[in-house]
């Protein structure tokens, strides 16, 4: 589970990206008052964590469940 909710994040964290490169818009700032407001730091530095967290699901070995 810990897993899937990294991996969301990584994901929102690549879409905001994609909106700077794109279009200049950080949507996070945008949300929460600016790039230095400390919740927008906040997200920042759990989206980055978790993309530090899914770099050992590269790394690691599961088996397929067939349902």
């Amino acid at each position: 589970m810990f897993d899937k909710i990294c991996l969301i994040l990584v994901i929102i964290g690549s879409l905001n990206w994609g909106l700077v490169g794109l279009f200049q818009f950080d949507l996070v700032a945008w949300a929460f008052g600016g790039s230095a407001a400390i919740i927008s730091r906040i997200i920042y530095t759990i989206i980055a964590l978790a993309g530090i967290w899914c770099i050992s699901l590269l790394f690691r070995d599961r088996a397929i469940a067939n349902d």
